[in-house]
């Protein structure tokens, strides 16, 4: 009997390929990415080397491959997207981040397969009205984000959302609003690398790290706050919907903890056992009036939708992301 299919989109990227990883190794489906890898030597391919995928599909092919096999989808799990928040063609971001995600719900919930998205913690913007993920049309409508990128999740998750009360959905929908993720397999994302992957050539080497000076008087220079949260963690509640068909809605994938960039690259040193050195350097203007100095998943709602995982403390997840991959010779999972 032919096995059943999961699509990953954006599956040679960062969390894309965590989750192929993941379940290539743990399921009986067939795993088929959907992504384009660019040059060679950005080696996004190596992202996916070690995994045994069934088939790999370019982006423009993707609405004919999947009528193609429409009968053995059994969900589509959609990262792709466009993930930088300085991206300054809107259009573009609205092109690839709503309407790609807008068709593709439309043929799962016309083809009966089920579709786990990625949306983004962006959607919260400054963080003002706080980080409950309350998936209600009022709620999701209060929300303010502070760039093209966070504005377009918060369009296609209103647009999940209005669909799910007409009954013009998937027969399981779940959107996933990711926090600061970091971990194995990030290497090509430049500047939207973590900043655990951005220091740490510094930190191999004994030197001097740079953070923000923070411009803001309730927060110590390095002090600004962020939910942190390992990618094997967020993986793990894609597999819980994967498993609990049962489970629908808007849920935050954080780990429930804000700790500051200070902690972050303290433990990146402790993690390479070098002594910890850092300076502080001012913010550019261009961002400051967007910056976010506090982020913090509110986790109740994917708890009480049955989610027992528990979140890897900061420490020990820069530890396993430094030990067992940065500091390796093959840096990927």
């Amino acid at each position: 009997m032919t096995p059943r299919m999961i699509v990953v989109t954006g599956g040679a990227g960062f969390i894309g390929s965590n989750i192929v990883a993941r379940l290539t190794a743990e399921t009986a489906y067939d795993v088929v990415v959907c992504d384009r890898l660019e040059t060679a030597d950005l080696a996004k391919w190596k992202n996916l080397a070690k995994h045994s995928i069934a088939d790999f599909w370019a982006p423009e092919e993707l609405f004919e491959q999947l009528e193609r096999h429409a009968e053995r989808i059994e969900a589509v799990v959609h990262m792709g997207a466009i993930s930088s928040t300085t991206e300054p063609d809107a259009d573009l971001i609205l092109r690839t981040n709503f309407t790609l995600s807008r068709d593709l719900w439309d043929w799962c919930a016309i083809r009966d397969a089920r579709m786990i998205y990625a949306s983004s913690a962006a959607t919260y913007g400054d963080g003002e009205t706080g980080f409950k993920d309350d998936d209600d049309a009022e709620s999701l409508s209060k929300l303010r984000p502070l760039n093209a990128y966070g504005y377009s999740k918060m369009l296609f998750d209103q647009y999940a959302v209005r669909q799910s009360d007409r009954g013009q959905a998937p027969p399981q929908w779940a959107g996933l609003k990711f926090f600061n993720v970091y971990g194995p397999n990030e290497g090509h994302k430049g500047g939207m690398k973590s900043v655990v992957a951005q220091i740490w050539p510094k930190v191999a080497a004994g030197e001097t790290v740079s953070l923000f000076r923070s411009h803001n008087p309730n927060y110590a220079d390095g002090g600004q706050l962020r939910d942190f949260v390992y990618v094997d963690d967020v993986v793990d509640i894609i597999e819980f919907l994967l498993q609990s068909p049962e489970v629908s809605g808007i849920f935050n994938a954080g780990s429930g903890q804000a700790r500051s960039f200070d902690d972050l690259a303290k433990a990146t040193f402790a993690a390479a056992g070098k002594v910890p050195s850092i300076e502080y350097v001012d913010m550019p203007e261009a961002i400051r009036d967007r910056y976010q100095y506090f982020t913090q998943a509110r986790m109740d709602r994917i708890r009480a939708a049955g989610f027992e995982g528990q979140s890897t403390p900061l420490e020990e997840g820069v530890r396993r992301y430094v030990q067992n991959f940065l500091a390796q010779p093959d840096q990927y999972r």
